[in-house]
């Protein structure tokens, strides 16, 4: 059987067009829904409450649009909202990111592993559960990537300020010899070229979103969900300023995207919380 409903995919802003990336990759025929909540980028530094809240308005949105999957596709989401997402929606396909603690200290020659992340996602129960469970034996270097979001959002991928940035946060880990580097936030993927020119060819980049992508296509397949058609679409949704996040989703996934504002109902009271 073919299942045409669309999947899902949610992120604080653009930042999860790198996971959609490898989703559309590995999954041709799929349908695909968007949405970039860049009316509250970035997630990060935002309480867990409020996180939690606006993820589950959003899924409300995305199942309202016919979703059979849902795709977090952020860390930060991720550790604040998986559990009470998938606690309302038992039935549901759900596949969350988290920072790939386990193929970093698998991979690493030197026992020093960098995470770069948000401070929402390093100072989560779920991260430190990684460690507890796979940090072992080896040096893991945390750093919060402050500010970095924001610019990605601004559709800055280059440039004196983000390099300036980059460079203090990627310090600590260019001093402790890390040689394997987590990148441990979706919108930090499409840093990767000015990762490696910092850090060196010695020093190896690993992300989750093509293993994001194969978990989704295993569930698909065990709930018998898949598509069969050749080729699947996209449709795009942001908060925010529309024509600021309309430039940036076209920069990073093409000039068709058009995205449409989310409707005022998923624009709720979270937005007015501290």
């Amino acid at each position: 059987m073919s299942d045409s409903r669309p999947v899902g995919v949610f992120d604080s802003g653009v930042g999860g067009l790198s996971v959609l990336r490898e989703i559309r990759a590995l999954l041709p025929g799929e349908n695909l829904l968007y949405c970039a909540d860049s009316g509250h980028a970035p997630y990060g530094e935002k309480p867990q409450a409020l996180i939690e809240a606006r993820s589950l308005e959003i899924c409300d949105f995305l199942l309202d649009q016919g979703a059979k999957a849902l795709v977090i596709a952020c860390n930060t989401a991720t550790a604040a909202a998986a559990n009470a997402i998938r606690a309302r929606w038992p039935w549901l396909p759900v596949i969350g990111v988290e920072p790939a603690v386990k193929p970093a200290t698998a991979a690493t020659h030197k026992g020093v592993v960098g995470v770069l992340a948000t401070t929402g996602t390093l100072e989560s129960a779920r991260f430190a559960a990684l460690l507890d469970r796979f940090g072992h034996g080896v040096q893991v270097i945390t750093q919060p990537g402050t500010g970095l979001v924001d610019l990605i959002e601004q559709g800055e991928f280059d440039g004196p300020r983000l390099r300036g940035l980059l460079t203090q946060h990627l310090a600590p880990m260019r001093e402790a010899g890390a040689d394997t580097v987590v990148l441990g936030c979706t919108h930090y993927i499409f840093l990767r070229p000015l990762i490696a020119e910092l850090l060196g060819p010695a020093v190896a980049l690993i992300d989750t979103g093509a293993a994001v992508a194969r978990q989704l296509q295993r569930q698909l397949e065990a709930a018998d969900l898949t598509a069969a058609v050749e080729q699947g679409g996209e449709r795009f949704f942001c908060s925010g300023d529309v024509g600021r996040v309309a430039a940036a989703i076209r920069v990073l996934w093409g000039p068709a995207a058009a995205p449409e504002p989310l409707p005022p109902s998923c624009c709720f009271a979270t937005s007015k919380q501290p």
